[in-house]
Parts: structure tokens; sequence; C-alpha cells
């Protein structure tokens, strides 16, 4: 017998009764979650405001790669795959729940014909059946892999259970009203096809299924309706947290996520309670997966610290529930809880890791600020850095070379020639201060002559850029240097600034601007690059060299240039550029940021040795890098674990220079 496709559809609510009672309990439910809900916008509230609803269309282009596409989720092919069959399967699932509503309760005649058959049936049967097996996915992952970054609890083990059972009673359900009402349209929903053949031998009659159905039916209803009222009150909130963290993230680079501190309104400085955290702030902490990527990707972890991000952000997430502990946050901390504050790199491999874009890093720095301006707590040699700082405008104890040495035996404009120069070369503390990095700096300089560019530098009267301050926590100290530095900038009518240190580039580019400059600030990648680009240096040869480049955090994660690097390497021929395993986006930190650089670390925990480890085993020659902190953090470890090798750390203007003779 031929049968008409259009023709195809099912009872809704076959052999139920009392359905009112559906509605009754679904009542309950909503407004259990609904209560759920509105104690966690209350604990957001409780947070300082912050403008994130600003550019929907930009925001919307985020919410559909990182929510929906789930890029950064994907990076890990097992997680992403299970993650990607559970969401996108719940949405068909939920999609195809809203079209039983729509023709039940409003009696739109939608569940029909080709419709019915195509979406109803086979791909609804098709996402419940990817969804459990991405929950099986789950379960050996959890259960038998175990992975360390993982959170054990037994509220995660109910979640996953309690999933189980409402996709497997969910398949039941379908099973036992094919079988029991000989669906001719059964084809169409494979997965419930093979639960009803698996079924009718084992249930027996037609009203033997019928009951079953009925039973099974109200069951699964309990178990889905349990799920949407306890769902705010545990880890699978994140569902709903988790798209709303991503549309209100920072649409800004990250080397622009530190928030400024106003001297003027406040009277505590820095983070002690909760309330000084912003809203987005306390809603990054409900919106945590417990995946623990970050804490994977933190270098300081990683080399044996015990720093952790996401032991941090569930710290805070405990004091949302807990407000008489969040009142004063510092005061809660153990003192080992203290001490993996200074551990952080501010490298912001954790932000880059986290798949609904957690933003550990700046409230890190946060807490440090009340550490540092309000209780004077930390580490002796940062103290010791900070008084240099504002004794000498420099961070480097015992320094006694003048910021012009590096120039010694090089022609440079003196300090009237500034406001006519081109650019204004930028030569930081470390480039002019600590002798290895002074090479560079001179290389720079040899290039800029070469290429016949017009540039100047404020020799004695450059002070620190200010980000040891910022980073350590003496935001009052930044911003005096900063106010400093941009008065020299406005009074010699400095347009353009070129500069060799990621920090001083990254500080000058995004934190000087909130203090009134306006000059355009180039890292010296990119300006040297263009100059190769527009034939004014003509790089020569490097025969036979193995070169790896390792990029810095404050140029890469912090603010996305990870090309021009490449390119002016690759504009020297012979030179065979290798990539390291961990680079670009995912790059290692050297270890040198965030203060660290100031501080005496056991051999052993040392992130530049684990990092000088991994470009050792690549075999090369020559590391270039960009950046004068690199230099000094990978020199020293690359020396220690080279042996004979002759391994050299250069910096990419000393490549530059050393192609062309």
């Amino acid at each position: 017998m031929q049968v008409n496709a259009s023709e195809a559809t099912r009872q809704i609510y076959w052999n139920i009764s009392h359905i009112w009672l559906m509605y009754v309990l679904f009542l309950v439910a909503l407004a259990i979650a609904v209560w759920g809900l509105y104690r966690r916008w209350a604990q957001w509230r409780q947070g300082a405001p912050l403008a994130r609803f600003d550019h929907p269309l930009a925001r919307l282009g985020l919410l559909w790669r990182q929510g929906l596409l789930q890029v950064r989720t994907a990076r890990d092919r097992y997680a992403g795959f299970l993650h990607r069959f559970i969401f996108g399967g719940w949405i068909v699932l939920l999609l195809a729940t809203t079209v039983v509503a729509l023709d039940a309760d409003l009696g739109l005649p939608i569940m029909r014909g080709l419709f019915y058959l195509v979406f109803q049936s086979f791909l609804t049967d098709l996402a419940g059946a990817l969804v459990l097996v991405g929950l099986l996915m789950a379960a050996g992952r959890r259960w038998l892999v175990r992975p360390p970054t993982l959170v054990y609890s037994s509220e995660a083990t109910g979640l996953l259970l309690l999933l189980m059972a409402i996709l497997g009673t969910g398949f039941l359900v379908e099973g036992a009203r094919i079988a029991a009402t000989g669906d001719p349209w059964a084809a169409w929903s494979p997965f419930g096809h093979l639960a009803a053949w698996l079924m009718a031998p084992a249930v027996g009659s037609v009203e033997a299924l019928r009951s079953f159905h009925r039973v099974i039916w109200w069951v699964h209803l309990a178990l889905s309706f349990g799920l949407i009222a306890w769902l705010p009150y545990t880890k699978l909130m994140h569902v709903l947290t988790g798209p709303l963290n991503i549309y209100t993230a920072s649409l800004e680079p990250v080397g622009a996520a530190l928030k400024p501190v106003s001297f003027e309104e406040n009277t505590t400085f820095g983070v002690n309670a909760l309330g000084s955290f912003t809203w987005k702030d306390l809603l990054d902490a409900d919106a945590c997966t417990e995946c623990g990527r970050c804490t994977a990707a933190c270098p300081a972890n990683t080399a044996g610290k015990d720093l952790s991000p996401r032991d941090l952000i569930l710290g805070l997430r405990t004091l949302l529930a807990r407000p008489e502990k969040g009142a004063a946050i510092i005061d809660a901390l153990p003192a080992t809880a203290r001490e993996r504050l200074w551990q952080c790199t501010t490298c912001a491999a954790c932000m880059e890791a986290c798949p609904v874009l957690v933003e550990q890093m700046p409230k890190i720095v946060d807490l440090r600020r009340y550490l540092v301006m309000e209780e004077a707590d930390f580490p002796e040699s940062m103290q010791e850095a900070i008084t240099s700082l504002e004794s000498r405008n420099h961070p480097f104890r015992g320094t006694q070379a003048s910021r012009l040495d590096w120039a010694d035996g090089l022609e440079l404009p003196g300090l009237e020639a500034v406001a006519e120069a081109e650019v204004l070369l930028w030569v930081g503390c470390s480039g002019a201060l600590v002798e290895r990095n002074q090479k560079a700096v001179r290389a720079t300089a040899q290039l800029l002559a070469k290429a016949g560019v017009s540039f100047a530098v404020l020799g004695r009267d450059e002070r620190c850029c200010g980000d040891p301050a910022r980073r350590i926590g003496n935001e009052f100290l930044f911003e005096s240097l900063a106010r400093e530095n941009i008065a020299a900038f406005q009074a010699r009518g400095v347009r353009q600034i070129v500069t060799a240190c990621p920090h001083c580039f990254n500080t000058l580019r995004h934190e000087y601007p909130r203090l009134g400059s306006t000059c355009e600030v180039r890292h010296h990648s990119e300006f040297l690059q263009g100059l190769v680009a527009e034939g004014r240096l003509q790089p020569g040869t490097l025969p036979g060299r193995s070169l790896a480049y390792h990029d810095p955090c404050y140029l890469g994660r912090h603010n996305g240039i990870y090309d021009a690097p490449r390119q002016l390497l690759q504009s020297v021929p012979g030179l065979e550029l290798r990539e390291l395993p961990r680079c670009g986006p995912s790059g290692f930190c050297c270890g040198g940021g965030g203060g660290l650089s100031f501080t005496e670390e056991p051999p052993a925990q040392r992130v530049s040795r684990v990092r000088s480890e991994e470009i050792l085993e690549t075999g090369v020659d020559l590391v270039a890098v960009g950046c004068p902190f690199c230099m000094s953090m990978l020199e020293d470890g690359i020396n220690a674990g080279r042996g004979e090798r002759d391994v050299r750390v250069l910096d990419l203007s000393e490549v530059l220079l050393q192609s062309m003779g």
C-alpha cells in the first residue's frame, strides 16, 4: 500500500490522561528555577557597574564563535566532540519540544508531513542519540580516564546520571508508543524504532506496552522537570551563564584588561570584598565550567607552583553564597593562598584557554592591589623593585648604568630634536639598564639608521613606563610615572613611538590613552617588518641556521601580534623557522611578567626552565625573541640546560642586523 507522506503525524499525548497535572508540575519546577536564577542575579548585583552590552553585533559574533560553534572547547578534540554532541543535541531536542507545545497548546498544525518526518522524527531522534553518546563519552572521561584538570564531585556525578536517565527514558517512551501503535512512520525514528524492536518481546502485549508507556512517560516528565528546577543551583547553570558571559566579555585586547583605579572617589584601593569587583567579575564565577583548562594552561602551575586560576574563580563562587566571608576576601584567604597571588606572571594564558571567556588575570591583579596599597603585604624582592621605581624611576636594584650607556659609540640626535623626529625610540628600563638587552636596543637603533628613519630618544628624561608597578599592584605609582612620561611626550611633540619591549608597548598603547596620551605606539617587530616590506631594509642571508621564535605574552596574547615577527624572520634567506609546540595564542610564558623578573625562585619551579627545555628539544641553533624580559629569562634557562650545544638567544633586531653583516 502506498502511503502519502503529507499525512504523516502522530497523536500528541497519546495514552496520557490528566494532562493538567503536567502543567502544574511544570509551573512548580519553573518557579523553583526562577527563584534560583533570581538569587544568582541578586548575587551579581553586589558588584560594581560595568558597561558590557555595547556593540551588540560584535558580541553576537563572539557568541556565535565561542558559544554555538564552541571554537575554544574544540581545541581538546575529545572534549570538543562530546560537548558539541551534548550541546547541539539538546538544542535540537529543545526546539522539538517547543514544536510539540506550539502544536498541542496553541493549535498550530505544524507536526505534519515532511517537517514531522524529517525534523520531528529523524533529526530529533538523531539528536537524542548524539546527546547520549556525548554523555557516555563524558562518563568515560570522568570515571575511567579521570584527567587531573577536572573537579570530581557527587553533584557532577548526579547531573551526569540524571541527564542519562532523561535521554534513556525518552527513548523508552518513544519505543513503547511505536511498538504499541504499530506506527507506520517508525522508520523515520531509527533509535526509537530500535527501542521498540527490543522492547516489544520483553514487555509483551499491547496493553502491557500501554501501561509501561504511561508509567515511563511520567517518570521521564518528572526527571525533566526535576532538572529544570535543580539547574540554577548546580554547576550546570553554566549552560545559561556561559553564553551570557561570552556575550558580555570584553571586546578590547587582553592588554587593556586592567581597570583603572579612581583615587578621587575610592576610600580603599584594590579588592577585598565581593562588592569591589564588578558584576561581570561575579558573573565570571558562576559561568566557570570547572573544566580546568585555565589551570592546565597556567605556566606557574605547569612549573610546579600552587597557583590555580580555576580554584581562584571557584573560591569566589563559594564566597558568593557566603556574604559574611565575601565582605573580606583577603582576610578569608590562608597565608598559602595569598602567596599564590604572587606566582601569576599575568601572561593571560588562562583567559585565552577559557571556553566561556572568564577573565581570571585581572582579578589576581585587583587582589594584589589591595595587598600592596592597603596592607603593604607583598614579596620583599618586589618591594625592592617598587622602592627603586620610587627613588630612581626604574625597577632594578643596585643598577648604576645610565639610561644612555647603550648608545655609546652611536650617533643619536639630541633631546632637542625629538619634536622633529619621525619616531621616538622608547628604550625602556630593561633595554637601557640591562647589559645584554642594551645590544638589542643598539641593533634596533642601527637598523633604523640604515633605513633612513629619523628617530630620537628621551635619554635621561625617560622613566619606567610603570608596567612593573601596575602588575605588582601599586596603581598609584604607575599613574604617577605614566603622567610624568605623558607630560614629556606632550612637551616634546611626540607623535609616534617605537619600542622593542612588549610590556612598554602594551602600557603605552592601551593604558596611557586613558590618562591623556595621543601617541601612536608600535612594536619594533611591526615597524621593522614595515621597513623591509617598503624596501628600506634589505635582509641578508643566514644560510644553514635553524631558528625558533618565542611569542612574548604581551605581544601575542595581549595584543594579537603574531604575524609581523614571523614575516620579519621569514624575510631572511637561508633561515629555517621552526614553530615551537606551544606557539601563537597557545604560546608558553617565559616567566618574567607580573613582577616575577624581580624575584628569586627555586630552580625547579621556574617557568623559564620549562620553556627552555621545550625550546632545546627542537634542536634549533637560534632562538628569536621580541622582548627584553624574555631575553633575560630564556637566556638564563637555555644556558643552564644546553650542555655542550651552542644555542644563542637573539632579539629580532639582532637576527636581522646579523643577516646584513
